[in-house]
């Protein structure tokens, strides 16, 4: 026994003196002009290791042993090099690097280098574990932007995305409304909404409202794959939205930073972040603080949003990482108004008791190895331990908010967990070099639902009832998938590719459904279970080196949401047949760039959308109206994306003392409309019959265009933007005239402008302010059916907001 424990302890000691005895390499890189370049990525091929330069150009990668290597070092507008060389035990090895300038295809991700232009770039054909080669999909860096980001301000942020309809009805920016081509914007539940890679939202194929979103001063790129995501990332119309924090900063090992901003309203928010690298582990946090009373009366909020995150390779092949998230918020709800009162002052407020909130936690861990150059596999694990909490008066706007009647409690709980694994390879096949991503996915959703509970006659946000919720219900939701998606590179310039998923969605419902007199009437437990296959394709044609013709189409699937199946604690009537959604995305487009002066990216799509859920307006045997949800019949939305950006200075002088210009256009025309589909209504006694084809989807507006220019020298950058929307309608049957409680009729067109600038000086300190809604426009994006609402949704009017920070 002894002389095993000695062999064991002997066995340790020898390891750690392995990774006693660790090599390094360091070293600078600098460009033509012997200038350092910060940022540049310096990466050991095939493995999981690497770095970014500093301000000074430098770089070092510890803890590697003996060995062959080869340093692959790149930066954006420049040739990439690459040196193999071999390290001996303990050796520092210096190796210093000259870049030099280059034209760059498409292959890799697009960046407009000039001085000038600052537009969305492009994914790569393959980044990491994705294929994004035939797709219509943007990737927006939010250090290239001037926009409001302490406020997750959303049309500057989306101002370069064409097609991206926003829900401007959360001032306090706590809440994402966004949605493409025709779709719903409501809490972007369209969208398969992630955060590095890994779901976010309570359950993605039972509840997909995104309630929470990423403080935006801390992410990195938001990338948006519209529709033919589907085979790799799930089902949805939408297609994939992500949001990529900041990963650890690899060039140091500690990085500190943090923005403070002040506004309008009483707004106050503190970013605060750490992260850095130290040989192998990399670490990163944030603490962010935001609070203010709102534009609107009743709007006060009080957000606090934290992250931790761990990584560490175990090998140069192998490496392991950790990371949570935490938000709460107290938010309180102004509710909706009328026309007439929204006519008379927008900022009003006529329900001072509604608050909201929604504590959550979403932990994830991960797994990366490299076997080859070519091949590689990641595994996530992830979860959401959440709430979603609602306190007030829900009825109607026209209905008096008595302040001593008993309030209304909604209460739902999370507890869902997920897995996913990805597998990459390249390989050739008759001469020709193909690339196969595939996955495996599980996800188990469950949701407890309490609604209609007696709450208090307090003034302030709590949750405490008298007796039981009438309503008591339990949803889970399993969801399996596969799929697999390949490029077949038919040559240099040519290349296909098809792919497939299955899925499997098993969804559970029981409870109590109301409450009379303290006899419970029980649900039936009920089951769907249901499997299904979804095929798409693509081609992709480079028709320059800067340039390519892409188109993609893909089956898209929607299945009915938990939210479907019940009535909210709204005005809304649900019918209890609705079934689940089917249909296909198609793109046709032309991307590019010429030189380094001029992006764009101009597409036509259609998005066919069977059996698509949405709110019709009935009329019942009172002559009363109210909002019928149900499935519609067929949808098409089709039309036309556009987004370009130009640099005239760039273009016709090359280089200027007097600074750099860029104006943009995106622009999108939207045909979305129902096809056949009858309806009836009561009036006057009789039934009355219609039909919704040619009628256009409800909140789709037409026109989606913004329009922009910035102006940059050295570190100062301004910018000016316009947003030109057209009008919509809050329900399928198109009503002109608004109805009493203002949840149907016209959403009327408007244009709004913002200015947003900053100063960055002395390398470490910036310094930021805008004003949002520079001419003070008075209007509307949503028509709310229940809550936050019911009725008009007011956007915000004229704000400030300035912001000073550092980052050592």
């Amino acid at each position: 026994m002894k002389s095993l424990i000695y062999t064991i302890l002997l066995s340790q000691l020898v390891v750690f003196a392995a990774f006693g005895q660790k090599a390094a390499i360091n070293g600078k890189v600098t460009d033509g002009a012997k200038q350092a370049i910060v940022g540049a990525s310096v990466t050991l091929k095939g493995t999981v290791r690497g770095v970014q330069t500093n301000t000074n150009g430098e770089y070092v990668i510890k803890g590697l042993r003996n060995g062959e290597y080869t340093l692959v070092v790149s930066s954006v507008g420049l040739k990439n090099k690459e040196l193999s060389f071999t390290l001996q035990e303990n050796e520092v090895k210096s190796l210093d690097f000259e870049l030099e300038d280059e034209t760059y295809t498409l292959k890799d991700i697009q960046v407009v280098a000039s001085r000038g232009v600052r537009g969305n770039e492009h994914l790569a054909e393959v980044d990491g574990y994705s294929i994004n080669a035939t797709k219509k999909n943007e990737v927006i860096k939010l250090d290239n932007l001037n926009a409001n980001l302490a406020m997750n301000n959303s049309r500057q942020i989306f101002s370069r995305t064409p097609g991206i309809s926003v829900w401007e009805n959360d001032g306090s920016g706590i809440q994402l409304g966004v949605a493409s081509r025709g779709l719903s914007p409501n809490r972007s539940w369209e969208f398969n909404v992630r955060m590095n890679g890994y779901d976010i939202t309570p359950d993605p194929m039972g509840y997909p409202e995104a309630y929470y979103t990423p403080p935006m001063e801390v992410v990195d790129r938001i990338e948006i794959v519209r529709g033919a995501s589907s085979l790799q990332y799930g089902p949805q119309f939408g297609g994939l939205m992500n949001f990529v924090l900041r990963k650890p900063d690899i060039s140091t090992r500690v990085t500190v930073e943090s923005q403070n901003t002040t506004g309008s309203n009483g707004l106050f928010s503190t970013f605060n972040y750490i992260g850095g690298t130290e040989g192998r582990l990399s670490y990163t946090a944030y603490y962010q603080k935001r609070f203010g009373n709102g534009w609107r009366d009743n709007s006060y909020y009080n957000t606090d949003h934290a992250h931790a995150e761990l990584s560490y390779a175990i090998t140069n092949k192998f490496k392991i990482g950790a990371e949570a998230t935490y938000m709460t918020y107290k938010s309180q709800q102004a509710g909706g108004l009328t026309d007439a009162q929204f006519a008379q002052d927008a900022r009003q407020s006529v329900r001072s008791r509604n608050w909201f909130s929604t504590p959550w936690l979403v932990p994830s861990l991960s797994a990366e190895y490299i076997f080859s150059e070519k091949t590689k596999l990641s595994w996530k694990a992830f979860g959401v331990i959440a709430e979603r909490s609602s306190v007030g008066n829900v009825s109607a706007i026209t209905t008096v908010d008595n302040l001593t009647s008993n309030r209304q409690v909604d209460r739902d709980y999370y507890n869902n967990y997920g897995s996913e694994l990805r597998f990459i390879t390249d390989y050739k096949l008759l001469g020709l070099n193909n690339t196969l991503a595939s996955g495996l996915r599980y996800y188990n959703g469950n949701i407890d639902r309490k609604q209609q509970g007696k709450g208090t006659i307090s003034q302030d946000m709590e949750f405490n009832i008298e007796g039981d919720y009438p309503r008591d219900l339990d949803f889970n939701n399993i969801n399996k998938a596969a799929y697999f998606e390949n490029i077949f590179r038919l040559n240099k310039k040519f290349l296909v590719t098809a792919g497939a998923r299955i899925e499997n969605i098993s969804s559970t419902m029981q409870g109590r459904f109301s409450l009379s007199n303290g006899v419970a009437n029980n649900l039936t437990s009920i089951t769907r279970n249901r499997s299904f296959l979804l095929f798409g394709g693509g081609a992709e044609y480079h028709l320059t080196e800067q340039s390519e013709f892409y188109s993609n189409i893909s089956q898209a699937y929607r299945p009915v949401l938990i939210s479907d199946l019940t009535p909210p604690a709204t005005t809304d009537v649900i019918d209890e047949n609705l079934q689940d959604a089917r249909g296909y995305n198609f793109d046709f487009g032309y991307r590019g760039k010429v030189a380094n002066y001029l992006n764009f990216d101009v597409d036509y799509f259609y998005v066919n959308y069977n059996n698509r859920i949405g709110t019709i307006t009935q009329t019942n045997a009172a002559n009363q109206r109210y909002q019928f949800r149900t499935n519609l019949g067929r949808s098409v939305s089709q039309g036309f994306e556009g987004y370009i950006e130009f640099d005239p200075i760039t273009a016709f002088f090359k280089k200027s003392k007097i600074g750099y210009v860029s104006m943009f256009a995106s622009i999108a025309y939207i045909d979305a409309t129902y096809r056949d589909f009858k309806t009836t209504s009561v009036v006057n006694g009789q039934v009355v019959e219609g039909n919704l084809s040619g009628k256009r989807v409800e909140n789709a507006p037409r026109k989606i265009n913004r329009f922009g220019i910035t102006y940059n020298k050295k570190g100062f950058s301004v910018t000016w933007q316009m947003s030109d929307i057209g009008k919509a309608y809050a329900d399928a049957s198109n009503t002109e005239v608004a109805n009493a409680a203002a949840t149907t009729g016209v959403i009327p067109a408007y244009t709004v402008q913002d200015l947003s600038a900053s100063f960055k000086f002395l390398k470490h300190y910036n310094f930021k302010a805008g004003v949002n809604n520079l001419t003070d426009e008075r209007y509307f994006t949503r028509r709310a059916g229940g809550y936050p609402g019911p009725g008009i949704l007011p956007a915000d009017g004229r704000t400030f907001y300035i912001s000073a920070g550092f980052k050592f």
